[in-house]
């Protein structure tokens, strides 16, 4: 084997060990089976496609809480005559083992428009502005959880004045059931901690 070719397979062994942290072999069954149909967050250094742990190394962490602005969102099983309404919601707040401030809401944007939502962009209208996952310390592992649902035709979302006065113990079900949204069409989650844990 020549120095070059020693080179590249440790480099794929270094990536591998890399990518494992943050795959779905690391959650548990449930966690890992929240995910489906195809939904993408992106961010400018990381791009999930599936249910994962947000690993430390790269300072990943810190730049999802710190650094990185809203998500470009896409969806590439969007009706482009469609219209969605995407949820980002933390249910393990103020931790997972005691959510008293669960379901905590950290985007709402309705009036999705499918066809920009298939080429990765967000048309719509914003009633949370997103928040980053700021988990508190020691307060372990976070779920944030991405849900896109489908908006009936000529049926406008809102909030009620008190879910706007308040992103803490939102009734997420409460508010699927009121606006006829049903199950998800797509769900994704990554799970994050505090970056100085």
């Amino acid at each position: 084997m020549t120095m070059p070719a020693q080179f590249l397979v440790l480099c794929v062994c270094i990536l591998g060990f890399f990518h494992v942290e943050g795959t779905t072999n690391t959650l548990s069954s449930q966690d890992s089976s929240f995910c489906h149909g195809g939904l993408e967050v992106i961010y400018p250094g990381l791009d999930i496609d599936k249910c994962l742990i947000i690993p430390k190394e790269l300072k990943l962490r810190e730049k999802i809480s710190t650094v990185w602005k809203t998500p470009q969102i896409y969806f590439s099983g969007a009706h482009k005559k469609k219209m969605y309404v995407l949820v980002m919601v933390d249910p393990d707040a103020p931790s997972r083992i005691k959510p008293t401030s669960a379901y905590w809401r950290h985007w709402l944007v309705v009036d999705i428009q499918g066809n920009a939502l298939k080429k990765g962009h967000i048309q719509g209208t914003t009633l949370t502005e997103y928040a980053p996952p700021t988990p508190p310390q020691k307060s372990g592992f976070h779920r944030y959880q991405f849900m896109l649902f489908e908006q009936l035709p000529n049926a406008p979302v809102s909030l009620t004045v008190q879910e706007r006065s308040s992103r803490g113990k939102w009734d997420l079900e409460a508010f699927i059931t009121r606006f006829h949204l049903g199950e998800p069409v797509a769900a994704l989650q990554f799970l994050t901690q505090n970056y100085k844990n």
